[in-house]
């Protein structure tokens, strides 16, 4: 074989090994590029079920206080005047920590508008409202209300908490998914 046979094909080799090089640095750039882009995305929506967790922490605490707070004042009503002094400090104590746990009510809510969730956000707002009305309307010593009306009240509060927890399930759900 003469040297202008071998250039030819030395020639194509070159091309060829260039353009393979060239395709692996694009594929390696690609990939690096796509898996941070991912790591970014992932890390976005952890974020978000975090603070989705943290929102149905706060909203289960609060809905913990308003149970004891509601256990309390229906017995309240109940006995009336024959209610023991131990129970009346212990409702008053009760009914203080729930004023403190609407704070993270409220947090809640501001979390639930940056993150966009706006209809949850609303649910929240009316659930916080129910049972603040429910405060106003039942309260220690009130006799003239019945306790049908009270299990009325506390079943409308009761509605709004489960059309939260199914907003809220349905996104972290789709947080999952994604």
């Amino acid at each position: 074989m003469n040297e202008f046979s071998l250039w030819p094909i030395l020639d194509s080799t070159l091309k060829v090994a260039l353009g393979a090089a060239i395709a692996l640095l694009g594929f390696w750039l690609a990939r690096r590029w796509q898996l941070r882009h991912n790591s970014e995305k992932t890390t976005g929506t952890r974020r978000k079920m975090s603070l989705l967790e943290e929102i149905s922490l706060d909203v289960g605490l609060v809905n913990h206080c308003f149970a004891k707070y509601s256990s309390l004042v229906i017995e309240s009503t109940r006995f009336g005047k024959r209610w023991p002094p131990a129970r009346k400090l212990e409702l008053e104590r009760i009914n203080a920590e729930l004023v403190r746990e609407f704070q993270k009510l409220a947090n809640s809510e501001s979390k639930l508008l940056m993150l966009g969730e706006k209809t949850m956000e609303k649910t929240l707002r009316l659930y916080g409202s129910k049972i603040a009305l429910f405060r106003k309307q039942v309260y220690m010593g009130r006799q003239d209300i019945s306790e049908q009306e009270i299990a009325e009240l506390k079943a409308a509060i009761m509605v709004l908490r489960e059309q939260f927890y199914d907003l809220l399930s349905r996104r972290y759900d789709h947080l999952l998914a994604a």
